[in-house]
């Protein structure tokens, strides 16, 4: 995918080599929107899927409706090329959000839901919404500045190898300052109707970190747990808010821990065939 693409229209990232035997991964990211976070652990889900990480363009200000619709839009696109396979849907922080519009739309195509620290408790922290709406009194000069005070909050530092922790910074400060607006705007106005969440009967992981200073996100993983019928919780006691950035944290392992890995043992045995 070019650059050009991903700035005009929502794509999918995909990687060199595509395995559509695989069930597919669908990664929504956090609110940078580029998908690059996904990198260190891209490898490990590569070991039992076909990953494809979704990318939003810079300046793009389309609701979340608009959104959900593109990603399931891209979504079929896949599945038109091989149609018989399980999809996974996964989302951290912002793209959790983006994650249940998009299941509620479509509740029997995803086989497995993961939600990662979702930004959906965002209302929750009365701080950061005050912040949010003053954010557009910030002189877009000193956007740089806010980012770097940001990554305390978002990150554990001491658990990220310094190349991620620069690629950390570099992300956010590539997303226009009116990017960031609408984006938090939207994450103010979060809403998704309960009883339509509740409909949601396949099985859904839920994973915090525990020491997340950004958002409550070991609260808001227990009350959206209250309200799935299927789900397990995942509290990584010492992970912060991006928490797949940290060196010791493999989501494919918690997936596999886990059981969530429900076509694996056909898989392993696909691959000793060809093999």
């Amino acid at each position: 995918m070019t650059i050009s693409e991903v700035e005009l229209n929502p794509c999918f990232l995909t990687p060199k080599r595509v395995k559509p035997e695989y069930p597919l991964l669908v990664y929504l990211p956090g609110m940078d929107g580029t998908g690059q976070l996904l990198r260190s652990q891209t490898a490990g889900l590569e070991t039992g899927f076909d990953v494809r990480c979704l990318a939003i363009p810079r300046k793009d200000l389309n609701t979340w409706d608009v959104l959900a619709k593109s990603v399931l839009d891209l979504i079929y696109a896949e599945l038109e090329k091989s149609s018989q396979r399980a999809v996974y849907l996964c989302g951290e922080s912002f793209g959790g959000c983006l994650a249940m519009k998009v299941a509620i739309q479509t509740p029997h195509l995803f086989k497995r839901i993961i939600l990662i620290n979702p930004a959906s408790s965002f209302r929750l922290r009365p701080w950061l919404n005050w912040a949010s709406e003053l954010t557009y009194l910030v002189p877009s000069e000193l956007y740089d500045v806010g980012a770097l005070g940001l990554l305390p909050f978002l990150a554990s530092l001491p658990r990220i190898s310094r190349s991620d922790r620069h690629e950390l910074l570099k992300t956010m400060r590539s997303v226009p300052p009116e990017t960031v607006l609408w984006r938090l705007s939207l994450l103010r106005e979060f809403d998704i109707d309960n009883e339509q969440l509740g409909c949601l009967t396949q099985p859904v992981l839920l994973i915090a970190g525990g020491s997340d200073r950004l958002l409550p996100s070991v609260t808001e993983v227990k009350r959206i747990g209250n309200i799935l019928p299927n789900t397990k919780i995942v509290v990584l006691p010492h992970c912060g808010h991006a928490c797949l950035l940290e060196e010791d944290i493999n989501l494919y392992e918690i997936l596999k821990d886990n059981d969530f890995l429900e076509s694996n043992a056909d898989i392993g045995r696909g691959l000793e065939v060809r093999g």
